[in-house]
């Protein structure tokens, strides 16, 4: 497994990053663990949770890491996120900021999570400084509503917009309200630093403006400065969502940041396997949390664009005979500025199908030109 070098820091990842967000909830610890030592034997040492995913993703993580007998901690890397406001009632009370106690707090309770008294790379999982109109809620998008006792079953949402995030692009200033300063956040991120509690920092799910605000107060701020040198990016990037080389890529260069690219197969979409008969499997996780999924619904949910742009990135795989999956991740994989690639599995048979892709040459130069020809018939139906 290639090794890349996560933008100016220290850490070298391997290109692919094994995301265990439904680790605990759909598949089981056992399994679970099962997976994570798969992925490690085949040479994947980064490893992606969050405080805010459902089952017991982080607990499930820490045992695993626990029992790493053969596998010094120093030599994987552990990666979680800190959730902002969001309506979610069952972290910290439902947070309305997120200002240095709530992020001081998240963090120590993921580390006990984790069973870890460090996490290599911290990042804030989405912004804070903008509201949304959400099933009477002011809320920031929460990834899994269904799993809060505080939110009704199908997370309703009104088209307002906000900043670009989960796959809202226009920005509304009617939308702003009060949110904890990026000096204040940076503040409790270098003091996490500092205490040996982090290593690196990154940002997810930014704008360019918060990229730049954050790199810029760190560089002139003395004891931030390691923070604005250690941050990366965590955002989506795949065949069907390449927004993030309208304006980030030029900020992530310029800043050194690699992109920590998550969803590179669409949550499953470029797999092919919606594009049968009945819509797919029943237990493919679009279909089984249909209706109970806001990122689902709003970014990947059944539009007559994503239907023929898969249609068409499928086609042009198999006409090279390649799986849509092995496309759409060597294609992500070949980004100069993305460090690693984020990907779940939910059986053996789907991760050996990622880990052999990732091992794969580069794409023919032709092959990436039919991709672009896609694209421009077709541009990020899923944003």
């Amino acid at each position: 497994m290639e090794l890349r070098q996560l933008g100016s820091s220290d850490l070298r990842v391997s290109s692919l990053c094994l995301g265990t967000m439904l680790f605990g909830e759909s598949t089981p610890p056992a399994e679970a663990e099962r997976l994570l030592g798969l992925a490690a034997d085949a040479g994947v040492n980064c490893f992606d949770t969050a405080e805010m995913y459902p089952g017991r993703s982080e607990e499930v993580l820490g045992a695993w890491l626990r029992r790493q007998r053969l596998r010094p901690r120093c030599d994987l890397v552990v990666a979680t996120k800190v959730s902002g406001p969001g309506g979610m009632g069952w972290l910290r009370g439902g947070p309305a900021r997120l200002d240095g106690a709530n992020i001081t707090a998240a963090l120590d309770a993921s580390l006990r999570r984790l069973g870890t008294d460090y996490v290599d790379l911290l990042q804030l999982h989405w912004p804070d400084r903008q509201g949304l109109r959400c099933a009477g809620l002011r809320c920031g998008v929460p990834q899994l509503a269904w799993l809060s006792a505080d939110l009704p079953p199908r997370h309703l949402r009104q088209p307002a917009s906000y900043v670009p995030m989960f796959g809202d692009l226009d920005y509304d200033p009617a939308m702003a309200y009060a949110a904890a300063s990026f000096e204040e956040q940076l503040g409790a991120l270098a003091a996490a630093v500092e205490a040996g509690k982090v290593r690196h920092v990154g940002l997810s799910n930014e704008t360019p403006y918060g990229l730049m605000r954050f790199c810029q107060l760190g560089e002139r701020s003395g004891g931030w400065q390691a923070v604005a040198a250690h941050a990366q990016k965590h955002n989506a990037y795949s065949l069907l969502c390449r927004t993030f080389d309208a304006g980030l890529a030029e900020c992530c260069h310029a800043e050194r940041v690699s992109l920590l690219a998550y969803s590179p197969l669409a949550m499953g979409l470029l797999t092919g396997k919606y594009l049968a008969a009945g819509g797919g499997p029943p237990d493919a996780r679009l279909n089984k949390y249909r209706g109970q999924y806001a990122e689902a619904e709003s970014r990947y949910g059944p539009k007559p664009n994503v239907h023929v742009a898969v249609t068409a990135y499928c086609r042009l795989a198999a006409d090279w005979g390649l799986t849509g999956a092995s496309l759409a991740l060597r294609f992500v994989l070949a980004h100069s500025l993305v460090a690693s690639a984020v990907v779940g599995a939910t059986s053996s048979r789907q991760l050996q199908e990622l880990l052999d892709a990732a091992r794969q040459p580069p794409l023919d130069e032709g092959l990436l030109q039919a991709v672009d020809a896609v694209h421009r018939r077709f541009p990020n139906p899923t944003p």
